[in-house]
């Protein structure tokens, strides 16, 4: 039974107010619980190669959960499959907080790696944000969930000192607090999901618009579950786009971004200003979501996935050829960098949606966030080696090559529909 438009638009605002709540939550508490997790590790560890491998856990346990919840949101909908996410999240965090009290770095590293899971919820939840949007504000429905990210992501790290000197007040480690806070947030996250996301927004479309049962699907609607490959194969050219477009694009946003605060540091950069232009950055990179969302709606997808290229191209330009000392000039090019990210993971994340049948979705973003953590990794790790080998013009001038062929297709993509 088809649900009423008027319906539909009044359950669509309902399913906005709940994820921008629970982004706010789940930004802030995964920037509470890494602001601060390399140096933790590098303490506890007395080691800063250790120290480093902090972060990457977080990533690579999000990378993990992507997939198994996407099949639970295939299987039962985006509310189980977020409540997961945070609930996986909130452990890692607890989990955390006692290897600290226990000064135990070999159960910090998988602690993370289940802390993670809060990140993936943050990034699936875009995708809940489509499920009942009109075609027209899909995008624009997936920028106002990204840029809720903001309030999340400025307030987490203002927050991670005065959990630590309350931990300190009751007796445990000082950085034990960031992790505590961040259990609680991510258990209020999945608290509001579970009691406020229903109807799930997934379920209702998916009986709004029951697909046709067709080989390799099973009835009412569900596909049943497929490895990576397999997805991988069965999507179309502009979803296949789409989800390069934004594994790219994350790749070359953490490569620079990772290796910038290394080279201003170079220069004897005091934290203070290399926090200025990290701050911008991020700023960037959830601030102008709504913006690009309205682009993508307005022009299309590809054409803003086109601009998202372009500023990718230019940010390694700006960024790569600026001396250590430029810290202008590295402000700039980062923000350019944050407003290409947005651009592609708001418009690429619209166009998967829309070019997969319903009952695919999950699956197809699922991979999406897999494959955007799994970039993230090994763009942090890559831009390390070519920095150490080379230097950071050359990697600023690698970010630029790899993103032209995107930003070649786009545009050859875009004229073809135009003529």
């Amino acid at each position: 039974m088809k649900t009423a438009a008027p319906a539909v638009e009044h359950l669509q605002r309902r399913v906005l107010r709940v994820l921008t709540t629970t982004q706010v939550l789940g930004a802030a508490g995964v920037t509470i619980g890494l602001a601060f997790s390399t140096l933790i590790a590098a303490a506890l560890s007395g080691s800063d190669a250790i120290g480093g491998l902090a972060q990457t856990s977080a990533v690579v346990g999000a990378a993990l959960l992507a997939l198994p919840a996407a099949r639970l949101a295939q299987r039962r909908g985006r509310r189980p499959a977020l409540v997961l996410g945070y609930g996986v999240g909130a452990l890692g965090a607890l989990v955390a907080a006692l290897a600290v009290v226990l000064g135990w770095w070999q159960l910090l590293l998988p602690a993370l790696i289940l802390f993670g899971g809060a990140s993936s919820a943050n990034l699936a939840a875009r995708y809940a944000a489509t499920d009942l949007a009109h075609p027209h504000r899909r995008a624009r429905s997936v920028g106002i969930v990204v840029w809720a990210a903001t309030i999340g992501a400025v307030a987490g790290p203002n927050l991670a000192d005065p959990a630590g000197r309350l931990a300190a007040s009751s007796g445990l480690p000082v950085g034990a607090g960031p992790f505590l806070l961040a259990a609680v947030v991510f258990g209020v996250a999945a608290l509001v999901i579970g009691v406020f996301l229903r109807p799930d927004p997934l379920v209702v479309v998916r009986d709004a618009e029951p697909a046709p049962v067709a080989p390799g699907h099973c009835a009412g609607g569900q596909a049943p579950t497929r490895g990576s490959a397999a997805v991988w194969r069965s999507l179309r050219s502009s979803a296949k786009l789409a989800l390069v477009a934004i594994a790219l694009s994350h790749t070359a946003m953490v490569g620079l971004m990772s290796m910038t605060p290394v080279h201003m540091n170079h220069a004897g950069s005091s934290l203070q200003v290399v926090g200025v232009v990290i701050s911008l950055h991020v700023a960037s990179m959830y601030g102008a979501s709504p913006l690009f969302g309205w682009l993508a709606d307005r022009l299309g997808r590809i054409p803003v996935l086109a601009i998202g290229a372009a500023l990718l191209v230019a940010a390694s330009g700006i960024t790569g050829m600026a001396p250590s000392e430029n810290a202008p000039q590295l402000a700039a090019g980062l923000t350019v960098l944050g407003f290409g990210w947005s651009a592609a993971l708001v418009s690429g994340s619209a166009l998967l949606t829309e070019s997969v049948a319903v009952p695919d979705r999950p699956a197809a973003q699922g991979l999406s966030d897999l494959c955007m953590n799994v970039g993230g990794a090994i763009g942090g790790v890559t831009a390390g080696l070519v920095v150490t080998a080379w230097s950071f013009a050359a990697l600023g001038l690698i970010v630029g090559f790899v993103a032209l062929p995107l930003l070649a297709v786009c545009v050859y993509t875009t004229l073809q529909r135009t003529a």
